[in-house]
């Protein structure tokens, strides 16, 4: 049986891994400690519309075998509109994963520390950290190898790890279940939390995930009968990873006091009340999540780039290789110096912003050409729900890019 569900894992649960990054776990404790679990709700659109999304990726992926990038490279016709978004996908996807790798590996580090302490290697002036150094090595290695089932595995095995550490933690704190589904499915906007809520959306439906999907499942499978598998592994990783997120968000509100400003200073609130496992699961939930992204972002930005400019070959080339270990490189030179690019965050950001409508839109586009999808282009319901969804990208995007300029 277990066997079983382990076969038809599959790309579906790299997504949850990719959306489930320290961005996520501290923007839910936050969420959490600040607004309780008031914005449980604002969790659950955001799974619905990733799954929405997701599925469409998927299934263009499986029906094309081509890449997301691939396709818009050959669908727009117009020059200069393909050069425009071409910019646009490579700006934000690997400029914008370079500049957040450090975050991601920094994340991770906060796991490792808040269990076994600081570990630096004081040069001169200069002070790095070894935690870094560790986590980067694993990644690279595990992206290395370049063997797809052998990552999913791995990735798999974290994302699990991940799942349970933060579910455990929620349960230990013994939630109020009423209060819980009051939070799920009654729409509430507490003072200041505007914000709060958007940031909840935008890290959960990430444009990096609609590309990175779709280039995944062609690894897996090859012909329109595996889009029962496809979607069923979508739905559930979905789920599973909006699961985590809620389950972050119920652990951050059973602390009834401090200044939490992230997912460690969250273990380190629940010590005292639960005891010191639940340190533990918390931590090594952060650590999975820290070094989950720190893989599939690098690997996002490689396929992104090889569907943009048209390079041949698979996870092992040469060029593939070179990106991905670019911005690994970057990622963990910036966490174990301590260096925060903002500039290039700020870009990045302003960048995605752009991008998540944009490719929302586009998306939308190529699910319904038959010239592309034949008889598997969307039904009238998947369109209204991607009509639905578009509108919302667009207000983050404008949202995102408002708070950027300090606009609001």
């Amino acid at each position: 049986m277990i066997k079983k569900i382990f076969k038809n894992i599959g790309p579906g649960t790299l997504i949850a891994a990719a959306f489930i990054g320290p961005g996520t776990v501290t923007l839910c404790t936050l969420a959490g400690v600040n607004f309780g679990f008031n914005l449980l709700w604002a969790m659950l659109l955001s799974v619905i519309a990733t799954i929405v999304l997701q599925e469409m990726a998927a299934r263009l992926g499986i029906i094309s075998q081509k890449g997301l990038s691939e396709v818009i490279r050959e669908e727009i016709k117009v020059p200069f509109l393909r050069d425009f978004i071409t910019i646009l996908i490579l700006s934000a996807i690997v400029v914008g994963n370079a500049s957040y790798e450090a975050g991601n590996i920094s994340g991770g580090i906060l796991g490792l520390e808040t269990i076994f302490g600081k570990s630096t290697l004081d040069i001169g002036d200069m002070s790095i950290n070894l935690m870094s150094l560790l986590i980067g090595v694993i990644a690279f290695v595990l992206l290395y190898i370049g063997n797809y089932k052998f990552l999913e595995r791995a990735l798999v095995a974290l994302v699990l790890i991940m799942s349970i550490s933060f579910l455990i933690t929620a349960i230990v704190t013994k939630p109020n279940v009423l209060e819980m589904l009051k939070g799920m499915f009654i729409p509430r906007f507490p003072e200041k939390s505007l914000l709060t809520i958007i940031g909840l959306i935008g890290t959960t439906v990430v444009p990096y995930n609609l590309f990175l999907h779709a280039s995944l499942v062609k690894e897996r499978w090859s012909k329109s009968e595996d889009l029962k598998l496809a979607r069923k592994d979508t739905v559930v990783s979905i789920i599973l990873g909006g699961l985590v997120s809620m389950a972050i968000i119920v652990s951050a509100a059973a602390i009834p006091f401090g200044d939490i400003s992230n997912a460690a200073d969250l273990a380190k609130g629940l010590a005292p009340l639960y005891g010191e496992f639940a340190k533990y699961f918390l931590a090594l939930g952060l650590f999975a999540a820290g070094i989950t992204s720190a893989i599939t972002a690098p690997l996002a930005a490689a396929y992104v780039a090889k569907g943009c400019l048209g390079w041949e070959g698979g996870l092992k080339s040469k060029r593939f290789r070179f990106v991905w270990i670019v911005i690994l490189f970057l990622g963990v030179l910036f966490s174990s110096i301590g260096i925060k690019p903002i500039e290039i965050i700020k870009f990045a950001q302003v960048a995605n912003g752009m991008l998540l409508p944009v490719i929302a839109g586009i998306l939308l586009w190529i699910m319904n050409k038959k010239s592309v999808l034949g008889s598997f282009i969307n039904t009238k319901t998947q369109n209204v729900l991607g009509f639905v969804i578009l509108a919302i990208t667009i207000f983050l995007g404008v949202k995102g890019i408002l708070k950027v300029f300090n606009f609001i």
